[in-house]
């Protein structure tokens, strides 16, 4: 009888687990799940510009996207906007490159060392705190109108904030896992790829996803100063002409690589880094 009970109770036990696991919300699938809600957004957003376009009924202070797309594809499928694209990625990329690697190793510093970060702290709040036209107009003067003050102008601008978040993130690591590679007497470096970067990962790519949006604005107002291409330099030629719908088509341009960018490498690339963590 007490068998037969315990049995009863198992098998209760089994269909309240199975029940719960139905339950359960399901991981959204791999593939075009994934893509549906940024692509249902998407066409929502153009959806509103439309309507507000609609509103004002005013295409040449308001155009539409029945007054930009046209423009946009036309200048991808002629070619037109290809040499720009591709030069100001190249901006982006190594000035993207340049702050994420100065801006981490001062970061790291500065967390793991609280007498430097004394020390530089108020050097940190002054960078933050000058304005981006002023080091772009800074290094123009001082190096020159090249790609080489380009750079560097847009690098100077994102260090700070790199800095910041990894100083941050170290400051919040688990003194449980840091006893333990001391325990094991790992080496510095041994520590720092296995127990510090994993656990700063959040940090990183928040850095490099606002890093992303913030250089790639700064380049284009570095290219609308003082470069002869680019995304910015065909969005000051369209200022001059008073064309809005070639400024919003040429700014679109570069949002659509910004996308790519981001839903195609840095997404995959945050959730693989946060594997190990718990769900």
């Amino acid at each position: 009888m007490a068998v037969s009970s315990a049995q009863h109770g198992i098998g209760s036990g089994k269909e309240a687990a199975q029940g719960g696991a139905s339950d359960a919300p399901r991981p959204i699938p791999p593939g075009g799940g994934r893509w549906l809600r940024p692509a249902l957004s998407v066409a929502v957003l153009i959806a509103l510009w439309a309507l507000i376009s609609w509103l004002v009924a005013d295409p040449f202070r308001a155009p539409g996207p029945a007054e930009v797309l046209p423009r946009l594809v036309e200048g991808l499928s002629s070619g037109k906007m290809t040499a720009d694209l591709i030069a100001t990625l190249r901006r982006v990329v190594l000035s993207f490159a340049l702050a994420m690697g100065i801006g981490m190793a001062v970061g790291l510093a500065l967390g793991l060392s609280p007498r430097l970060d004394r020390w530089l702290d108020p050097w940190l709040t002054v960078a933050l705190n000058v304005p981006a036209l002023v080091v772009v107009v800074l290094c123009y003067l001082w190096i020159g109108l090249n790609e080489t003050a380009a750079v560097i102008a847009v690098a100077l601008n994102k260090i700070p904030t790199v800095a910041v978040l990894l100083r941050e993130g170290v400051r919040v690591l688990d003194p449980g896992l840091r006893d333990m590679g001391r325990v094991f007497r790992m080496s510095p470096m041994a520590r720092l790829r296995h127990i510090i970067l994993p656990q700063l990962s959040p940090q990183i790519f928040a850095a490099a996803r606002t890093g992303l949006s913030l250089i790639w604005k700064i380049v284009l107002v570095v290219e609308f100063l003082g470069r002869p291409d680019g995304i910015g330099f065909r969005i000051h030629l369209d200022f001059q002409m008073f064309d809005i719908a070639g400024v919003l088509a040429n700014a679109l341009a570069f949002v659509a690589v910004m996308l790519a960018i981001e839903w195609g490498v840095l997404a995959p690339l945050a959730r693989r880094a946060a594997r190990w963590r718990p769900a």
